[in-house]
């Protein structure tokens, strides 16, 4: 088996095991335990020097190494991700219904693919807040379904598809009357908990279809949520093996993986907010940092965002800029913006540059057609933010923010191989 094979299956174990941010975070934690990390909790005083640490904020994760021969002005490399998808999140009161259907109240997060969420046989995945403060992380089987209008009630519907948020994208999950019938009953089962005692929810819709390889010689891999965690994996991979390491000097290798980037990433634990900030901010008072060598640290420091990316696509060739056509199978992205929405500059594209002929990995180059408007990531905000250069890069997809997208099996390999060189070397 090659190791761009085992690489994907296990990335496919991660995806299963991370139907929302708050698992992916915990899967991530799992993950870091078994490899020596130690968990910090932000209301205690940290240990102070050398060693392998994790931090969890919500459904974020910041993870990092502090190498024995670390001093106050020693620089980060950051590999800057996100736990969230777009989905759709259960509202309060969340068990509705008419003419006996019982259906769950859903609010769309982000921007996902509606119509790729139809006719799915879906879970609802997340975490359930007790009136005492704790928290439990829940997850179904399959129990939903967005059930699509039969062609023969809309023999126009292969003409234009038009989906109503609030009127088409409540999920069906039994029959009954909702007067007597209690959806968050049934996660708080599922939890070991009494109804009466939840206080609060974060809860998403998620496909419960399993990853899958496929294509004519196997080159393809299926699966929700590639965008992002296809980059939180690749950044775990390369940090547990940096862990393996007996390295002593270079930089300290940070992962992290913000929460909220698909509506914004304006919240405690999204890269808009103080969370990387903080994190840096302790790890410099380890090393005994004065104000002026936590700034030169941050001069030391580069930062690669790693989000999903779009490779052309061939029936839709003219959405894309005509000399720029990426492909699966053929390398990570470099991504490219003259507007800023992606933070590469020439510095930061020659440094990825490096990375990639020293890991023996090919890349490509992606820029949007200039009637497109261009997405964004946490690279911009992370830069803006911190003063830190960075560089916007990601896996090459198909189906981006669709329930179930696509990618090469050999490019998230390719990605992790380059992390693990970004975060045991100086640039």
């Amino acid at each position: 088996m090659s190791a761009a094979v085992e690489h994907i299956q296990d990335l496919g174990e991660y995806i299963a095991a991370s139907p929302s941010s708050f698992h992916a975070a915990a899967e991530g934690a799992r993950r870091l335990d078994a490899a020596g990390f130690t968990r910090l909790n932000e209301s205690e005083a940290w240990e102070a020097g050398p060693g392998q640490y994790y931090v969890i904020r919500d459904g974020a994760l910041i993870a990092w190494i502090v190498p024995a021969n670390a001093g106050p002005d020693t620089g980060f490399h950051i590999l800057g991700a996100h736990t969230d998808s777009p989905s759709f999140k259960l509202k309060p009161k969340s068990t509705i219904g008419r003419h006996g259907w019982l259906q769950a109240g859903v609010e769309v997060y982000g921007g996902p693919l509606l119509n790729s969420w139809l006719d799915r046989e879906l879970a609802l995945a997340g975490r359930l807040v007790t009136l005492d403060g704790g928290q439990r992380l829940v997850a179904t089987g399959p129990m939903l379904r967005f059930p699509q209008l039969a062609i023969h009630l809309d023999r126009n519907v292969n003409e234009g598809l038009t989906l109503d948020k609030q009127q088409h994208m409540n999920p069906v999950w039994g029959t009954g009357d909702p007067a007597s019938s209690d959806l968050l009953g049934v996660l708080a089962g599922q939890a070991g908990l009494a109804p009466e005692d939840i206080g609060g929810y974060d809860v998403v819709v998620a496909d419960t279809q399993q990853p899958a390889v496929f294509g004519g010689a196997e080159e393809f891999f299926a699966a929700g949520r590639l965008d992002n965690l296809s980059s939180v994996h690749a950044g775990l991979t390369a940090l547990i093996a940096a862990a393996g390491t007996d390295a002593a000097e270079g930089p300290i290798p940070v992962l992290a993986a913000f929460d909220h980037e698909e509506i914004g990433s304006e919240s405690r634990s999204g890269a808009a907010g103080p969370l990387l900030d903080d994190m840096l901010g302790r790890i410099s008072d380890g090393l005994s940092a004065s104000g002026s060598d936590h700034a030169r640290a941050l001069a030391n420091s580069f930062c690669v965002s790693a989000d999903a990316g779009h490779a052309v696509h061939p029936n839709y060739p003219e959405r894309h800029d005509p000399a720029n056509h990426p492909l699966l199978g053929s390398g990570p992205l470099l991504k490219i913006n003259a507007n800023q929405r992606y933070s590469t500059d020439a510095a930061g594209a020659a440094a990825w540059a490096r990375l990639c002929r020293d890991a023996d990995v090919p890349y490509q180059e992606f820029v949007s057609n200039n009637v497109m408007p261009c997405g964004s990531t946490i690279g911009p905000l992370t830069a803006t933010r911190l003063g830190i250069r960075t560089v916007d890069v990601g896996t090459p997809l198909l189906s981006m923010h669709s329930a179930r997208e696509m990618c090469g099996i050999e490019d998230p390999y390719r990605l992790a191989a380059v992390v693990e060189q970004f975060f045991s070397r100086k640039l």
